[in-house]
């Protein structure tokens, strides 16, 4: 059976780790995570760090995954090989049903919303222009993989340009003298760990989306040295950058100023240049949707072109097109479903109900690297991820926390909702197992 080709170098890779999370988080939620920190601006920093790192820590883990497992479909492939093909089939049903196609839907329906600031859409315009979206980026990635992912690095160029335009920028024209506040709370007590805790949940959700280029480990060259070294870049970039950026965003607003709003980069920008330069931001954002929606296409359909070779899909799923080498079923599929739910309209209500589910796959793909190292103790392992047992460990530590911490947060109608959308799973592959 034909097989998809490496052609994903380092920088393409890496750019795609990037270009995966960069959506519209930090350009909006630092305010809410700096309001959650009690104000304070060592709290919130630290909070951007210490996401940062245990990011870092599971895109080495992941890295050495890949590195062992350098097939079609990461995530999905290790869930498989530990846990067996149920536990990943739900993890691709999940995905399919909400994950990805929620993801697809918010990503281009919110970037319509901010076309329309610049176009008179009204309701019919807005929802053919989601349309267009999907489309078009569907159409790059049937026609081949490198005009996708040249596309995909093409727009992470610009939104991280865009970027550190403003970690330059702002501080120049700005500068510190407004940030006449203490560093750190004058007590640590209970309620400070508890806003930190509550403002992590914020930023891990901002570092989400690293895990979907795992998908793409088949079409990889030279996986066993690319994939662990363009996760770890590509999560690095991310640290810095987002730890910059909240700086930058200091030195337009100030703490109060950051905390009070929920469009930071357009209210710093605004305070930099004026209300003129401030619509100009629009742009990257919209960019920055648009090309984490089509990562999410492109790398979503990988996962389903396996479960289909698996027999636990459509099996039109699992077939590459004769001409353009891409599992174009899979990506017009996925991105069917993607614009379904981006049309019925409630697609941001349905994805706060199951996104947390990810997470729970997320800790259990880090902590198959330990039944691994047990159960396949002479694989070669040309990258071995470093600090082994601790840096797995801490990484599923850290999503169970966050599910726990969702659970208990979320009303039980939103828990029960999203959990039992998984399990509708469990017929469904009953059914294909018998097929």
């Amino acid at each position: 059976m034909k097989d998809l080709q490496r052609t994903i170098g380092l920088r393409d890779l890496t750019l795609g780790v990037v270009g995966s999370v960069i959506g519209s988080g930090i350009f909006l939620v630092p305010g809410g995570v700096l309001s959650q920190s009690g104000n304070s601006i060592g709290v919130a920093m630290l909070v951007w760090i210490v996401g940062g790192v245990l990011t870092f820590l599971g895109a080495l883990t992941y890295g050495e995954l890949g590195a062992m497992t350098p097939d079609t479909g990461g995530l999905y492939l290790y869930l498989r090989d530990a846990y067996g093909t149920l536990v990943a089939f739900m993890y691709g049903w999940a995905l399919f049903f909400a994950i990805a196609a929620g993801a697809i839907g918010v990503l281009s329906s919110v970037s319509a919303d901010y076309i329309a600031q610049f176009l008179p859409l009204g309701v019919v315009g807005k929802k053919v222009t989601i349309l267009l979206i999907i489309g078009g980026l569907t159409w790059l990635n049937v026609r081949g993989t490198n005009l996708g992912v040249g596309f995909m690095s093409i727009a992470t160029a610009l939104k991280v340009a865009a970027l550190l335009f403003l970690i330059v920028a702002l501080p120049l024209v700005k500068g510190f003298g407004n940030l006449e506040t203490s560093l750190w709370p004058d007590h640590w007590d209970a309620d400070v760990f508890q806003a930190f805790g509550a403002a992590m949940l914020m930023v891990l959700f901002a570092y989400e989306g690293w895990q979907f280029s795992t998908f793409i480990s088949g079409e990889v060259v030279n996986p066993q040295r690319n994939l662990p070294l363009g996760l770890a870049l590509g999560t690095l970039i991310l640290l810095v950058i987002y730890v910059f950026a909240n700086v930058a965003y200091l030195s337009a607003l100030g703490v109060d100023g950051v905390a009070g709003t929920t469009t930071v980069a357009a209210d710093a920008v605004s305070a930099a240049f004026g209300i003129g330069p401030a619509a100009l931001i629009t742009i990257p954002i919209i960019i920055s949707m648009v090309s984490a929606a089509h990562f999410v296409i492109l790398s979503s359909a990988r996962v389903y072109f396996a479960m289909a070779r698996d027999g636990v899909f459509f099996r039109r799923l699992g077939v590459i097109h004769p001409r353009y080498n891409t599992p174009a079923f899979a990506l017009v599929v996925g991105s069917l479903a993607g614009a379904a739910l981006a049309m019925v309209g409630t697609v941001q209500q349905m994805l706060s109900y199951v996104v947390f589910v990810g997470w729970i796959f997320y800790g259990l793909g880090a902590m198959s690297l330990i039944v691994f190292r047990r159960t396949r103790p002479n694989v070669r392992r040309l990258f071995r991820v470093p600090g082994y047992p601790i840096t797995p460990l801490l990484f599923g530590l850290a999503a169970l926390a966050l599910v726990i911490n969702t659970i208990l947060t979320q009303s039980p109608k939103e828990t029960v909702l999203g959990l039992g959308l998984v399990a509708l799973g469990l017929p469904a592959y009953a059914a294909w197992r018998r097929g």
